[in-house]
Order: structure tokens, then sequence, then C-alpha cells
């Protein structure tokens, strides 16, 4: 079975007198009445991360994407507790001053404070984070409209060609190279946009497993289907020229995950709003489709108007 398999299978039903809980179908806890916000994330070597040579840039990486979870639910993050298992050689001093360090300036950069956590022996490596913020009001999955726009902020794509070069899968110049690395290490999180989105979003969640299998899954209780442009979905003036010298085709980079984007869906009537909010606050927001009804099948359209079949459409842990 696959995680969600298990989740609707085994726990959504322990959950089913606790609104708080959502379900079990978000990212997020929301206690509306407290005004509290948490989601919870693990990450384990060799699944959400390949190594831990680098591990000032690791624990960015993982706390980022926790943070993620929140801000793509138009909340900031203002705590968060980490846990931890590992060994004396990947807990070494070395090691644990690169990840204090790295923590503080995640501190300052996201104006957040560390409460709490863990810590256990175990030669498996892994974290589980818990991050924490306030309000009363979320973007929640399955709200979304028909003939609503479906937004996406930023670009999609680089995280996974970052990934590809850490692996030795793919070969690009040291220029390239560091960029899409970087970019795998240090997803850009869209925390001015955060007041925004609740106001505007009707339905949001943000790009972790892959930007299609996230869209269905911010769907996944609907009566709606999608349709998506190939040709619209942004990706970085990089990875543009790289597809072109490569001759590579743009379908199969842009729904790999790991790129913490928000995706989100907004009435048609708030598309001139939400284009000003793009430009005054500098944040690149691309509408790159529409939300239809469920009498259509889901699909990707390229410039010329014909089906896409795009092979991977997101990551899914299965057990």
């Amino acid at each position: 079975m696959h995680e969600f398999e298990i989740i609707n299978k085994y726990f959504t039903k322990l959950s089913k007198n606790n609104k708080t809980a959502l379900g079990l179908n978000d990212d997020v806890f929301f206690d509306k009445k407290r005004g509290v916000v948490i989601s919870v994330d693990t990450y384990n070597i060799g699944s959400h991360f390949i190594d831990f040579k680098s591990p000032e840039l690791v624990i960015k990486k993982i706390l980022r994407s926790s943070l993620s979870d929140l801000i793509c639910k138009g909340v900031k993050p203002e705590f968060y507790f980490i846990s931890a298992s590992g060994n004396k050689k990947t807990f070494s001093k070395k090691n644990l001053n690169k990840i204090s360090n790295s923590l503080k300036k995640e501190h300052i950069k996201y104006n957040i404070n560390l409460c709490g956590g863990d810590t256990t022996f175990s030669n498996k490596l892994s974290f589980t984070i818990v991050s924490l913020g306030y309000s009363n009001k979320i973007v929640l999955r399955n709200k979304a409209k028909l003939n609503d726009d479906i937004y996406l902020t930023g670009n999609v794509g680089d995280s996974f060609l970052g990934l590809q070069i850490l692996k030795k899968k793919i070969k690009v110049n040291k220029k390239l190279s560091n960029f899409f690395i970087k970019k795998y290490y240090h997803p850009e999180l869209q925390t001015k946009f955060t007041n925004y989105l609740q106001k505007y979003a009707n339905s949001s969640i943000d790009i972790s497993d892959g930007l299609i299998d996230d869209l269905k899954k911010m769907l996944n209780k609907q009566n709606l289907s999608f349709e998506l442009f190939e040709n619209k979905i942004p990706i970085s003036t990089q990875l543009a020229s790289l597809i072109k010298t490569r001759k590579l085709q743009k379908k199969n980079l842009i729904s790999n995950g790991d790129d913490y984007q928000i995706l989100f869906t907004a009435t048609e009537k708030k598309a001139r709003i939400i284009k000003n909010i793009s430009r005054i606050e500098s944040i690149k927001i691309t509408k790159i489709g529409k939300i239809v009804s469920d009498k259509k099948s889901s699909v990707m359209f390229d410039e010329k108007g014909k089906k896409i079949k795009v092979k991977n459409q997101g990551y899914i842990h299965y057990f």
C-alpha cells in the first residue's frame, strides 16, 4: 500500500470526531478556536536526503520543507521542535556545530525559534520537525471551485536537476551545477505571499511530492478535474537552456517534487489582483491551468493544444 491508502484505511477513522485533524487530509492540524496550526514531518537518509556530507545544508533543507507546510496554508511559522536519531559519526562535534550555526541563520531569516525536541541513538539517521504558527484561518485543500484559475509561485524543476547532479546522473558545467544544487538545498519559501494567500486563494498545497500529484491531492475529495498547459508552467532560464541544449523534455522535469512552491486556485475575478501582488511584491506567480468539471479528464496540453502524457507525476511512499 502507499502512504495515503494506509492513512485512509487505518487512521482516518480515529480522527472522525476531531475537526482539528481536518480528516487527516491536509498538511496541518488546525484548531480554529485556539488559533493554532501545526505540521509534523519526518526525514530519513536515503529517502529525503541522499547523504549527510553537508549537514548544514541538509538541516536547512528539511527545516524549510517543514515550514513550507504552514506557509502554503497562509500561516506564518513561529516555532519549531526538532527530534533527531543518529550515531557518533553523524552527530560529531564538527557536524553539530554546523547544524547549530545553520539553524541560527534560519532563525534570523524566517524569524522563528526552536522550542524543544528529542535525540535518540540509531544507526539510521532521521529527523522529525514539528512546525507551529498562529492563525484563526487557513487555506484548505479540497476547496477549489469550478472554473478557478490554477496558480504556481516561483519555478519548478531546478531542485530535481540538483538531485540528479548530486546522484551523478547528469553532468553540467560548474556554474550550472552550483545553481541547481543550491536550489535543491535552499528551497525559496514564498513568505511574502502568506497573508495574500488567505485573502485570495480558495485552495492550496505546497509542491513537495510533484506538481501533478500534489494537484491531485489538493482536489482528491472533490468532483473536479484540472487542465494544465505545459508552456505556462514556469521554469528557470537555466533549466530552459539545459532543456534546449540537451534536447530534454520539459514534461519530464516539472513534476518530480522538492520544489516547495505554492500551488493554489483562485476565482477568475481575482486574476488582476494576483497579477498586481506579483508585481508589487516581486513574487513570480504564474497562471498554469484551470479547474474543470469531473466530466472531463484531468489533462495537460502542449503549446499546440495536444494532450500530453506525463510518466512521472510525483513521488509516493510505498510500504
